[in-house]
C-alpha cells in the first residue's frame, strides 16, 4: 500500500497541545503547524517524524450545544454533560475516564471548576477527533496505534480510525519491567486469547514459580514503580485478635480512577457501592473478621486519590465495628500473609485475587477483571448472585479452599500474561532517574527491524498483518 503505514498518536500531556507523529514512507510532508505550545520533549521525542501538530479552535456549533445541554432545564450538570453526544460522538462518555483520572476521583463534584474542566475536555476532544479524521481521510494509513485508549485524546483518535475501517491498536504497560501488551481490542480490559491445549510444561512451570516467590515477598514494580519498599508480617497483635473470630475475609480494594474501572462497573456501580454492601454483610457476621486493604498506589506522591478508601472507611465509621480491621495504603502490611490465613478472599478486580487463587484461596470477585475471562475465581453474573454467593461461604465452617479448576487456570493465565503476549523492550530500554520513567539505551537503528528483534518481529506482524501480539517461547 502507497503512503503511511502506520500513525502513532501520541498526546502531549495538556488539553489541547497534542502531536500526531506519521511515520512516512514517502519523501515530502503531509502537513506541518507550528505550535507554540509544544514542549522541548516532544520535539526531542519526534525529531525525525514528519509531526501534524495541531491547536484547540472553537466551534461555534459545538459551543451551542454544550450551552443547550447544561441549561438549567436540562437537569444536573454533570449529568447532563455525561450523556452529550455531538454528531453523534459520545463526548461526555468519552472524556469521562480521562476527567475522573485528572481530578483522581470517581464521583464528581457539582461545582463551577468540575463542570468547567468537563467542557474544556470535551472541546478539546472534538478538535482531537476532527482533526484527526481529516488526517485519516488524507493519508490513508493501514493502522493507528494509541496508548490504551482510555484518555480522551487517544480515545478520539481511535474512534476516528474505527468510524473510517482503519485498524486501531491500543497498547498498555506490562506486569514485568520493561514490558507492554498490544492489542487490538481495549488494553486496559487485557483481552488475551489462550490456546485451550496450552498447559505448561516443566520449564514454564519453574519460571513462573520463580517470578511467583519473588511476588509474594513483595519484590516487584509495576510501570517503574516500587509498591512495597518494604513488607511486614502479621503481628502478634494482630493474631491474638484475630483469633477471637471464626475466620478471616481479607478484602482488597482498587484505586478509584484507575482504567481499569470502567472494565469493571458491571455488577456494582463503582467500587464504593459493594464496599457498601461488604460493610451491610460484614454488620451481619459478627463472628466474621473483615480485613478492608486499600491499594498501596492510592496515596502514591504526585498520583494520591482525592476519594479514597481511607475517607470511604471515614465516612461510614467503621471503627464502630468490632470485626472490622481497615489497613491504609501506607502500611506495609503483607497481604500475603493475610490470604494464607484467610477463610476466602473479597476483590473488586485487583491482580491479587488472581495471586490469592495460586496461593490455594476461593477468591469471590465483584468486578470484571483481566483475569475473570477466565475461570480462575468465582465471578457471579448478577449482583443479587454475588451476595447469595459471600453469604454461602460465610455459612460455611473452616477455610474455603479454591477449586483446582482455578488454580489451574490461574497459573495458565498469569504465565501467558507475562511471557507470551508481554512483549519485551528491555534491550532498548533502561530505568530513568525520575521514578516511573525510562530512558533509550545505546543501540543501533538495525537492531528494530523484524530479522533482528522478537519483539519488533512480533510487533510488525501484528501492526501490518493483523496476527496476534504473541511471543514465542
Amino acid at each position: 500500500m502507497q503512503g503511511v503505514p502506520v500513525v502513532q498518536f501520541a498526546c502531549n500531556g495538556g488539553l489541547t497541545r497534542c502531536v500526531l507523529a506519521a511515520a512516512l514512507e514517502t519523501e515530502g510532508e503531509i502537513g506541518k503547524m507550528p505550535c507554540r505550545a509544544c514542549t522541548a520533549q516532544s520535539k526531542r521525542l519526534y525529531r525525525g517524524f514528519l509531526p501534524w501538530w495541531f491547536d484547540y479552535q472553537p466551534d461555534p456549533a459545538l459551543e451551542n450545544a454544550l450551552a443547550k445541554a447544561t441549561s438549567p432545564a436540562a437537569g444536573a450538570p454533570i449529568d447532563a454533560l455525561r450523556r452529550f453526544s455531538f454528531q453523534n460522538v459520545p463526548l461526555g462518555e468519552l472524556v469521562l475516564p480521562s476527567l475522573r483520572w485528572a481530578l483522581r476521583r470517581h464521583h464528581l463534584q457539582e461545582d463551577e471548576r468540575t463542570l468547567g474542566l468537563y467542557r474544556d475536555f470535551i472541546r478539546s476532544a472534538w478538535r482531537v477527533y476532527t482533526e484527526f479524521t481529516r488526517l485519516l481521510e488524507r493519508v490513508e494509513p493501514r493502522a493507528v496505534v494509541v496508548f490504551n485508549g482510555q484518555f480522551y485524546p487517544e480515545a478520539a483518535a481511535r474512534l476516528a480510525a474505527r468510524r473510517l475501517g482503519i485498524p486501531s491498536i491500543t497498547h498498555e504497560v506490562g506486569l514485568r519491567p520493561f514490558t507492554a501488551f498490544f492489542t487490538r481490542g481495549e488494553a486496559t480490559a487485557y483481552p488475551i486469547h489462550i490456546p485451550e491445549d496450552f498447559e505448561l510444561t516443566p520449564e514454564q512451570e519453574a519460571r513462573l514459580n520463580e517470578y511467583l516467590s519473588r511476588r509474594f515477598q513483595g519484590d516487584f514494580t509495576m510501570a517503574g514503580i516500587k509498591f512495597w519498599p518494604e513488607m511486614r508480617g502479621l503481628s502478634d497483635e494482630f493474631l491474638q485478635f484475630a483469633a477471637k473470630f471464626r475466620g478471616i475475609v481479607p478484602v482488597f480494594t482498587n484505586v478509584i480512577f484507575d482504567t481499569s474501572q470502567p472494565h469493571a462497573n458491571t455488577l456494582y456501580p463503582d467500587m464504593f457501592a459493594w464496599l457498601d454492601e461488604v460493610l451491610e454483610v460484614a454488620a451481619e457476621h459478627p463472628d466474621v473478621l473483615f480485613v478492608i486493604r486499600a491499594h498501596p498506589d492510592e496515596h502514591r506522591p504526585g498520583k494520591a486519590a482525592r476519594e479514597s478508601v481511607r475517607d470511604w472507611a471515614q465516612k461510614r465509621e467503621i471503627s464502630r465495628f468490632p470485626n472490622i480491621r481497615f489497613v491504609d495504603s501506607d502500611e506495609y502490611l503483607s497481604s500475603y500473609d493475610l490470604i494464607r490465613r484467610a477463610k476466602f478472599v473479597l476483590v473488586y478486580n485487583s491482580t491479587i485475587g488472581l495471586e490469592a487463587t495460586l496461593l490455594g484461596k476461593a477468591v469471590l470477585s465483584a468486578g470484571k477483571a483481566r483475569f475473570t475471562q477466565y475461570p480462575t475465581v468465582y465471578f457471579p453474573p448478577t449482583r443479587a448472585a454475588y451476595r447469595q454467593m459471600l453469604e454461602e461461604f460465610l455459612a460455611r465452617e473452616g477455610e474455603i479452599p479454591a477449586p483446582e479448576e482455578h488454580r489451574r487456570h490461574a497459573r495458565r493465565f498469569l504465565y501467558y500474561q507475562l511471557y507470551k503476549v508481554s512483549l519485551p523492550f528491555g534491550d532498548f530500554l533502561k530505568p530513568s532517574a525520575l521514578p516511573g520513567q525510562v530512558t533509550l539505551r545505546p543501540f543501533q537503528p538495525a537492531d528494530l527491524l523484524p530479522e533482528n528483534s522478537q519483539t519488533f518481529r512480533v510487533l510488525s506482524a501484528g501492526i501490518l498483518e493483523g496476527k496476534e501480539f504473541v511471543l514465542d517461547d
